[in-house]
């Protein structure tokens, strides 16, 4: 995980800024999973970074800002043909 930050970081990934006044940031947490193979032998270790849920509201769930390249073909297209800029 924090070679991945130091990538973020030398690659300038991001700016970290003071949020807005009356603004509260959103909560994430790091979830890891060690994916296995067949034979029960860790294969990968994962990590990516989640959104926090309040207990009781899909709790055992984690949500990440992910997307599929199909998606990001369609919507490329649709806008090209709609002359939209994006």
């Amino acid at each position: 995980m924090h070679e991945e930050l130091e990538n973020f970081e030398r690659n300038h990934v991001w700016e970290l800024v003071e949020p807005p006044p009356n603004c509260r940031p959103i909560g994430t947490k790091w979830v890891f999973k060690n994916k296995q193979g067949e034979d029960g032998m860790v294969v990968r270790n994962k990590a990516r970074l989640g959104f926090c849920q309040k207990e009781g509201i899909d709790y055992k769930e984690t949500f990440a800002p992910v997307t599929r390249l199909e998606a990001i073909r369609i919507l490329l297209a649709f806008a090209a043909s709609k002359g939209f800029k994006l």
